[in-house]
């Protein structure tokens, strides 16, 4: 598969310290999956490769304002339980987007993720539209909720999605591989971080 970095974005969804930390909301719920994949080493490669190579780094955090008023005074399922565990709230530590990944120059932080599928509430599409970008390879956290969510919706909106298969994690190892094994591969062209990266 030919790769132009001038026309492809890695997209880092919620690489942010509530998952990715000791102490975050939600690393413990998601700790044992990220050390199968060694996700974070995976990750930090890949995105100096593809840097160095002129493909577009996007970042891709959640956030709320303290209260939660963006959101239903009724959530339930995952929001809930960012809700319930007061995690991804704007300003504090654990909505920060990770030391190892914290954006760099020339770098774009997509503004307005509420929900899970990147697209929904940001101005990711703009930015691509604009930019060219016509391939986009994905990576972070759920593998089965925002990893997923975006992948379908790139893959409707008529991208070449990559879904970065050792650069995604869940709360569970059955979770991750079901989406791996049987969703991925409907919306997305699976590939590791190595093998993404020798495309380019």
């Amino acid at each position: 598969m030919p790769i132009d970095p001038a026309k492809t974005a890695i997209v880092l969804i919620e690489y942010q310290n509530d998952f990715v930390s000791e102490g975050g909301a939600f690393h413990g719920a998601v700790q044992g999956v990220m050390e199968k994949t060694d996700m974070m080493a995976n990750t930090r490669r890949l995105v100096a490769a593809a840097r160095a190579a002129g493909v577009t780094i996007i970042h891709a955090p959640i956030t709320f304002a303290p209260g939660y008023n963006e959101i239903t005074s009724h959530p339930y399922g995952i929001l809930k339980g960012v809700v319930d565990g007061n995690a991804f709230v704007k300003g504090e530590w654990g909505a920060q987007i990770v030391d190892d990944l914290s954006p760099q120059a020339g770098d774009i932080v997509v503004e307005g993720k509420r929900g899970l599928d990147t697209f929904a509430s940001t101005n990711l599409d703009f930015i691509l539209r604009s930019k060219g970008i016509t391939t986009i390879a994905i990576g972070g956290f759920l593998t089965n909720c925002c990893v997923e969510s975006t992948m379908r919706t790139g893959y409707e909106h008529g991208y070449q999605v990559i879904t970065l298969q050792d650069c995604v994690a869940a709360t569970s190892q059955e979770e991750h591989e079901n989406a791996l094994k049987y969703d991925f591969p409907m919306f997305s062209t699976p590939m590791t971080a190595e093998n993404f990266a020798s495309q380019f």
